[in-house]
């Protein structure tokens, strides 16, 4: 149920995110879904790619620090209250989210969203329990 995003840590400066790209798309490698964090200093790219192992070894033989984490990818209706549906429940449970991104589903009517939860487990869970479809990883990486 979990889908494994990479983090790209990028200083803030002109060309440096069109670097990654280039690396990314010189590997091979498509890029699904992308959320980009700045400070003053420094920004956090995150994203979900078709090949994890060779994005995080194109972008490290080039230098950038690279990390990955777990997150969920959920579908979400899109209508109205559609994402008020999945944070409702995990609301009321507590869970907290600590960041969220859309992620481009050209193959289904629904919307996906990408979720990172202080909790996966305790999230999948109430999820489920909620009749909310979590998508497989395997899934998502050839959307």
């Amino acid at each position: 149920m979990r889908v494994e995003q990479i983090s790209i840590f990028l200083e803030n400066k002109a060309g440096r995110l069109a670097e990654v790209t280039a690396i990314l798309r010189d590997a091979n490698v498509n890029i699904r879904a992308l959320s980009l964090a700045d400070t003053t200093d420094f920004g956090i790219l995150r994203l979900i790619v078709n090949d994890n192992n060779a994005a995080e070894q194109a972008l490290k033989k080039e230098g950038f620090t690279v990390g990955k984490t777990n997150v969920l990818a959920i579908e979400v209706a899109d209508v109205p209250g559609g994402l008020n549906n999945v944070l409702d429940p995990l609301t009321s449970a507590g869970i907290n989210v600590e960041y969220m991104y859309a992620f481009a589903n050209t193959k289904g009517q629904n919307a996906i969203m990408i979720f990172r939860f202080h909790d996966l487990d305790k999230a999948i869970s109430i999820l489920k329990d909620n009749g909310i479809k979590v998508i497989k990883g395997e899934d998502v990486y050839n959307l």
